[in-house]
């Protein structure tokens, strides 16, 4: 993440980041598209020229906490020819560690 609006999360705020590794990296956006705290999040997210995707989050309460799932899924651009078999594995890891990061915040673990 470069940088985030001010606004962040309101519907039309945006993140600003960073895909992939140097020197094959692209910069460009996140933007809020429903923000329905404490239960649900949507949002674009853009990486052009590979496309944009949509992204939900939601938060179940569950007895002792909360269960979080993150849904992803390309939405437009050259990832949507991508057969999911390809892309679900890196997006599965990948949104495995955003919870896991985002559980270690929430339980207290980074004051």
């Amino acid at each position: 993440m470069r940088d985030v609006d001010e606004t962040w999360p309101a519907v039309g705020a945006r993140l600003h980041h960073s895909v992939g590794v140097w020197p094959l990296f692209i910069d460009d956006t996140t933007s809020s598209v429903e923000w329905q705290p404490p239960h649900r999040m949507v949002m674009r997210a853009r990486g052009w020229p590979i496309g944009e995707a949509r992204i939900v989050i939601e938060a179940k309460d569950v007895a002792g906490g909360c269960v979080v799932r993150i849904h992803e899924e390309p939405v437009r651009g050259p990832a949507t020819l991508l057969v999911r078999a390809l892309t679900d594995p890196p997006l599965y890891w990948r949104n495995t560690e955003t919870l896991r990061r985002l559980a270690y915040l929430a339980e207290g673990g980074a004051q």
